[in-house]
């Protein structure tokens, strides 16, 4: 079959509602819940503001719009190899120098919402994945591997999404030898659906942070606040995830896109 076939075939199929487009991105407004940094670290990313330049109205009688303050990694968003210290010297690590053909590929879901509803610091290991693959089949070199905890259900609450206390947050993550297994596999990036790639607890993994540490250092991508992920299957769908061409940018609030099977 030729590609212009094949394309078109993806087109009807589209027109049809064969293939569904699932939206796994949150909200991205003055609500949206932000990562807080400890206090020895003293700057968060800003909250989110939307202002407005003009509303059909005398400074703009024709149009409406509006002009954003926000930071790279608020919402759902792509974290960019340049965003870690060990993923700093990639020439193509910026938001701007990633090949474009990397923000199209396959996913696969591993479905962690029931351990991650009985323990929120759950952690995912290599060895679950290994019995994941068993049951679903092998990741795929260039595929993303995201884990589903219907984590976004607590989109509504900062509280609820960072689920922070004394002791620090508690978020549910993967742990080092999952995301040192996933990159044997050559997976292209890790997502998850809360605040960010890590557990909550990652800060005192070694090496610490292992989504950012060791996803970056191999020039490959996250994606944190991922939302509908129940409406993914296993393996089967394809994931569009693409950053804004920010310059020298270490990540982007993005609009997250499956095409899946209806």
């Amino acid at each position: 079959m030729s590609s212009s076939k094949m394309l078109s075939d993806l087109a009807q199929m589209l027109l049809s509602g064969q293939i569904e487009v699932v939206d796994l991105s949150a909200p991205l407004g003055p609500d949206t819940p932000l990562l807080k940094l400890p206090p020895e670290f003293a700057v968060d990313t800003p909250k989110i503001e939307i202002h407005k330049i003009s509303a059909y109205d005398d400074k703009g009688p024709f149009w409406a719009w509006n002009w954003l303050k926000l930071g790279e990694h608020s919402g759902t968003h792509f974290d960019a190899p340049q965003h870690w210290i060990t993923g700093k010297d990639h020439a193509d690590g910026g938001t701007d120098t990633i090949p474009v053909s990397n923000f199209v590929a396959p996913v696969n879901v591993i479905d962690c919402s029931k351990e991650a509803a009985g323990d929120p610091d759950f952690l995912l290991t290599a060895d679950a994945v290994r019995a994941w693959e068993g049951e679903h089949g092998a990741i795929g070199k260039g595929e993303w591997v995201v884990m589903r905890t219907d984590w976004d259900r607590r989109n509504h609450s900062q509280d609820e999404f960072l689920n922070a206390d004394e002791a620090g947050p508690h978020s549910p993550g993967p742990t080092v030898d999952c995301i040192e297994y996933i990159l044997e596999r050559g997976a292209i990036g890790w997502g998850t659906q809360c605040i960010g790639t890590d557990a909550g607890a990652a800060g005192g993994m070694e090496p610490p942070f292992p989504a950012h540490n060791l996803m970056h250092k191999a020039n490959r991508y996250g994606l944190a606040s991922l939302c509908n992920l129940d409406r993914l299957p296993a393996k089967g769908a394809i994931l569009i995830v693409a950053p804004l061409k920010i310059v020298d940018g270490t990540g982007s609030p993005v609009r997250a896109l499956a095409l899946t099977p209806a």
